[in-house]
């Protein structure tokens, strides 16, 4: 197992030999500290049958549409497509 050099978080682990059953390697278990962090996010949502799920909905339709498809000829192109 490799760990960057001074990282003391994740010095707690423990090699089990006698776990390692038909294997020749050696089950290793490492603990990992978590920590409780508020991470703020925002949802955003359009109204049901509003006007700006309808907007919505017609640009997404029309951008679609607007993709070029006719003269995909090789990987490259095809991944900017997509």
């Amino acid at each position: 197992m490799f760990l960057r050099l001074g990282l003391e978080e994740l010095d707690s682990y423990s090699i089990h030999p006698k776990w390692h059953l038909i294997s020749d390697h050696a089950p290793l278990t490492v603990t990992i500290p978590i920590f409780k962090e508020y991470i703020q996010t925002k949802k955003y949502n359009i109204v049901k049958d509003s006007k700006k799920e309808k907007n919505f909905g017609a640009e997404l339709i029309e951008a679609i549409r607007g993709i070029k498809t006719n003269d995909i000829s090789d990987v490259d192109f095809l991944e900017n497509v997509v």
